[in-house]
This record gives C-alpha cells, structure tokens and sequence, in this order.
C-alpha cells in the first residue's frame, strides 16, 4: 500500500491523517515546554510501538498502559519507559510484571506501576522478590499510591490512608515510592470549560493535603503523574502535577469534540478516521459498509468528516456492518454509490482496539498517498 493513493484503500480501514497527527504532536510537546512539565501519553489510546517512539522522539519520558500486557508488548518492541497506571493483583500477573521490571532495567529502562492497597503492595513486593532471587540483580520497581481525585473509580482515600501504603511501600527493598497517581477521568468529558476546572480544582487540593501529610514524615513525595486531554491545561498550571497523561490529544475523537475548549488549551485535530464506503443508496439515506464492528460506540456514534464540496451527513446505527447515513439538518445532500465517507469514532481508544493496522496518510484525505502502515502491536492485550 504504500505510496498508493488513498482512493486505493479498502474499506472500512482505520485511517491516520499524518499531517494533523504531526500538528497535533507539536503543539503538545510545546505545550509541555511552555509549562515546564513532563508528558507521558496513554499508549493504551493507539497501542502502537511505532507511535509510542515516535512520540518519544517529540518529547515523551516515556508511555502509560493499563494492562500488563500492553506493558509486556511495548517492552517487546523497544518501549521501555512503561508505566502501568493501573493496579495489578493476580500473583500471575505480578509475575510477569517483576519478570518485565527486570527485561526493562537490561535496556536501559525502568517499569513502574500503581497501588491503591495494602494487599496490593504486599503482593507485588513478594513477586518483585521472588524475581530478584539468584539473579544477582537487585530490579526496584518505581511505585506510584493512586489516590481518587473524583473519578469513583480505583485510587484510595487522599490523606492518612494514602500515607499508610506509602509507609508499607518503604518497608520493601525491591520497591521505590516513587509518587502520587492523581487522575480524574470523570473530568475529562466534563463538557463545560468552567465545571472541568472546578473538578481539577478539587483534584489539586486532594493532591496538597496528601502530599503535605507524607511530607510531614520526612518522605519525599517524587512527582506527582495524571491529568488527561479534556483537562490537561488545569494540571499543568496547578503548579502541583510534574507529568501529564495525555493520550487521545494525537487523534482526537467525536467525544473530545463536545467539550467547550478553554482558550488557552491547544487545539488539537482530529487525525484518526474510519474510511468507508457507500453500498446502498435509498431515498433520503444511504448506506456505507462501516458498522459497530470498525468502531466503538461507548461515546456515541461517530461523526461524519464532510470533506470540501460536500454536505453535512450524520450517522445512524445500521448494525454490526453497517451504518446508515442520512442528510443533517438543512441539507439535502448524500454521497452516489461507491463515494467514500470518513467517520470521526467516538472513542478512539476501543475503536483502535478494533483493528490490526493503522493506515497513515499524508497529503489529505482526498488526494494524499499511503505513507506507513502502523501495527497496533497490543491490540487484544487485555490481561
């Protein structure tokens, strides 16, 4: 396919727009320096080693998973600044996460990892042990104690029992308290701008309490890691976040685009689209061949991406392998048979899940030629 145009493309097929993606990647590494923070985006968004380097190389410590194997995948292609922002329990998998801490410490890398129990930490300390015995190699795994900012999701309480796991943390030689998680996802789809700020606002004062009390021990709280495209502006000029987490900002998908953007937020393109084409044709709608099966619906139907010359179309559930297209308010417009139709997913994260590659397109989505083919190298990386 490549070097091909993109009117040679098979559909549906998971398209990038390199150039917007390209844009996207240098307003959020200047971005990051204008607030003198660091950013660790969310591979589990693209999955992709080659994305992953590539973002490594506009300014990225490193990558964010949330399944140890998407850690065990990224580490397998040459990723491994890896950090699973998520909790791991199962000994099985504490096993291979201290097996991976040791794979990314002989490259030169580092693994860390999120706890929000005492259990927790107990067991990982025992894997990472166990892994350390006749090895000769004495692997510290950095862990992070994940408070709950407001998502409702995992995180322990801000304050003393955050301090408790970080007292047990220091009690093992093969762990390293390496910082608070602090990431409100709920805030991120908050639509308006002004209600995102008072969430992060909360946040932040979760953050200080915690952090003054392990403080007042005489313990060095190292960084403070979270904050997600919708309200990534907020952490960084808290003054208290020194890692962002963004990963959806490279794409951007119909979600994100529901959420009054903060003027001082950058403004991200949308760079990820389903390409499809029209089947069927009826009076007043038609029909083109990408349904739930080449993009999630989670965050809602995906938009249609009207390109130079046409009109507005929205989309309609049409089933697994369809998805009906009808003219949108005001329009009468609709596609002949055979034109292609672009869909903006409303998730991109699952909806990447969906596919083995990634196309990569320069020069625009009407003349431009095939550039890579990306492989989403974690896709089905669900334990």
């Amino acid at each position: 396919m490549i070097g091909k145009p993109v009117a040679d493309i098979d559909t549906p097929a998971l398209v990038i727009d390199l150039d917007a993606m390209k844009r996207n990647l240098v307003r959020m590494s200047e971005f990051a320096k204008k607030h003198g923070i660091r950013w660790r985006p969310h591979a589990k968004m693209h999955k992709c080693a080659t994305l992953a380097k590539i973002q490594a190389k506009a300014g990225a410590v490193g990558i964010c998973v949330q399944k140890t194997s998407e850690a065990e995948a990224m580490v397998a292609a040459g990723v491994v600044d890896v950090y699973i922002s998520n909790e791991v329990i199962a000994p099985a998998k504490l096993a291979r996460v201290a097996a991976l801490a040791k794979t990314a410490a002989a490259q030169g890398g580092q693994l860390a990892i999120a706890v929000d129990s005492g259990e927790g930490v107990i067991r990982l300390a025992k894997a990472m042990t166990e892994a350390r015995k006749g090895s000769g190699v004495g692997t510290v795994i950095d862990v992070f104690v994940e408070i709950d900012v407001g998502h409702g999701r995992c995180g322990v309480e801000p304050g003393s029992a955050a301090l408790n796991l970080v007292l047990e943390i220091r009690k093992h030689p093969a762990l390293n308290f390496a910082g608070l998680q602090a990431y409100n996802g709920m805030a991120q789809h908050v639509r308006s701008a002004a209600d995102r700020r008072d969430a992060i606002t909360k946040a932040v004062e979760a953050v200080l309490m915690t952090r003054h009390l392990i403080e007042g021990q005489g313990i060095p709280v190292g960084l403070v890691t979270g904050a997600g495209t919708g309200s990534m502006l907020l952490e960084a000029a808290s003054g208290v976040y020194g890692e962002l987490q963004a990963g959806s900002f490279l794409f951007m998908d119909a979600d994100y685009a529901k959420n009054e953007r903060d003027a001082a937020q950058p403004q991200f393109e949308h760079a990820l689209f389903v390409k499809a084409q029209v089947m069927s044709t009826h009076p007043g709608h038609v029909v083109c061949d990408a349904g739930h099966k080449s993009h999630a619906i989670d965050s809602g139907l995906p938009l249609v991406h009207a390109l130079e010359g046409e009109g507005p179309l929205d989309y309609f559930n049409g089933g697994d392998e369809h998805g009906i297209l009808r003219p949108a308010a005001g329009s009468t417009y609709l596609p002949a048979l055979g034109r292609t139709a672009w869909l903006i997913p409303g998730h991109c994260d699952p909806t990447v899940n969906l596919h083995d590659v990634m196309i990569g397109v320069g020069g625009g989505l009407r003349k431009g030629v095939v550039q890579r083919i990306f492989k989403v190298d974690a896709r089905g990386a669900m334990t």
